[in-house]
């Protein structure tokens, strides 16, 4: 199967990066294009056409994937404050704790500012960099090339990614024994477009002459109840040392900073009145491959996918837990079964059917659509037009319906009642 390298087709390129980690001759670079998604370059005269990087690309060679005998486990980790700085319940830091005991390295994605990439760790106690969403394409740089080295050094290495980039690691790896790697991937929705999170930068530079220092995609805010997973909450700017926000709310946390007064400006929008969340679950602006990804299915490459126990209301209501955010886990290997069983002795929760789950995670059974209006938002993006008036003309205001179901008659109330009517 034709792959990007050969077709410039953008659909076949998922950004993995495998084809130029493999280059012996570093005849291959990532660039972005003018949607600011990165492709790899090939340098004409400096390649000796061997043809590694045809050999490694997973649309063109797709390594091994696993679709039956899952273990599914859904619930959350037992220490509150491990919880409460992750997104959802914390079954990622009680894996790698289990896998993690000895001779270890941790590979994950870590952020500063609008700057996203895959580094990694010899010491859990800096787990916490890899912790929270990023809803970013990390930089992969030289990670799959450390990885191996880390193998053949007998090391144990746990590597975690969305499941493009495990799909890279694996296909990059090839033949080298595996025995000492665990895979844990993120079930993903697609990759948004940077563009729209440096305008929204150049909007804060332009109000407060200040850079964005941590975007916040999930924030868990400290409220009079405790610490919670917010679902939605106003938008409103305040200095960082205040404390704030309302339970039942998922917010996207942004912190200034302000240079020459040195001080921080805090800005939070709501899940349903955030312009982001509104365009990307419109699918406005993801990557092109994202649209026909192949990893959105039941079939999986990772040892382990992990994401968010969606539906925790519904089917397993008693798993909730105060909203403090629970995992949903799927081993998809008698490797990740082993470790994944071992880490529950961490979490609060059980196993779970996985056809029950799979009904809440349309990113395990189908790949997003393409927007007919995709080209047009793309164009008013790459363009000259500011993200207040993009926001305008492309955000969707939440109805009355859905407040009123956030508000009103949320998951918190639900689940409220359903312990009311099965209280012994």
């Amino acid at each position: 199967m034709a792959g990007y390298l050969d077709d410039k087709k953008k659909e076949n390129c998922y950004g993995c990066e495998a084809c130029v980690q493999i280059c012996p001759k570093d005849a291959l670079d990532m660039q972005e294009d003018d949607e600011g998604f990165r492709y790899p370059v090939l340098n004409e005269e400096v390649c000796v056409r061997c043809g590694l990087c045809n050999k490694v690309c997973p649309h063109e060679n797709m390594p091994v994937r696993y679709e039956n005998d899952k273990y599914v486990f859904g619930g959350y980790i037992k220490d509150e404050n491990t919880r409460f700085e992750s997104t959802s319940g914390g079954a990622f830091s009680a894996i790698v704790d289990t896998f993690c005991d000895d001779n270890y390295v941790i590979f994950g994605a870590e952020a500063k500012g609008l700057s996203v990439w895959h580094s990694y760790i010899t010491d859990k106690k800096d787990l916490s960099k890899f912790r929270k969403s990023k809803y970013s394409q990390s930089k992969m740089g030289k990670s799959y090339q450390q990885t191996k080295e880390f193998l053949k050094m007998g090391k144990k290495v746990l590597f975690s990614g969305t499941p493009c980039q495990i799909a890279g690691l694996k296909s990059f790896l090839g033949s080298t024994n595996q025995d000492n790697l665990l895979t844990v991937e993120v079930i993903c929705e697609g990759v948004p477009s940077p563009l729209y999170v440096r305008k929204c930068e150049q909007s804060l530079i332009k109000k407060f002459g200040a850079y964005i220092e941590c975007l916040d995609y999930r924030y868990k805010g400290k409220t009079l109840f405790g610490n919670f997973k917010w679902d939605f909450q106003v938008m409103k700017a305040k200095t960082s040392n205040n404390w704030g926000g309302r339970w039942d709310f998922e917010v996207m946390r942004t912190t200034v900073m302000i240079k020459k007064e040195n001080k921080k400006i805090v800005i939070e929008k709501d899940r349903w009145f955030n312009p982001f969340w509104s365009i990307w679950l419109k699918h406005l602006m993801s990557r092109p491959s994202c649209y026909e990804c192949p990893f959105a299915t039941t079939e999986r490459t990772a040892d382990i996918s992990l994401g968010d126990l969606w539906g925790v209301h519904l089917y397993c209501p008693e798993l909730y837990g105060k909203n403090g955010g629970a995992s949903l886990a799927v081993a998809n290997t008698e490797k990740g079964k082993t470790i994944l069983k071992a880490a529950e002795t961490q979490m609060y929760g059980h196993e779970l059917k996985f056809e029950d789950a799979l009904k809440y995670q349309s990113p395990m059974r189908k790949h997003i659509d393409m927007n007919p209006e995709r080209a047009r938002f793309m164009k008013d993006l790459k363009g000259d037009m500011s993200v207040e008036k993009i926001n305008k003309k492309w955000a969707t205001k939440p109805t009355l319906k859905l407040l009123y179901q956030k508000y009103v008659w949320g998951n918190r109330q639900k689940v409220w009642l359903w312990n009311l009517l099965h209280k012994k």
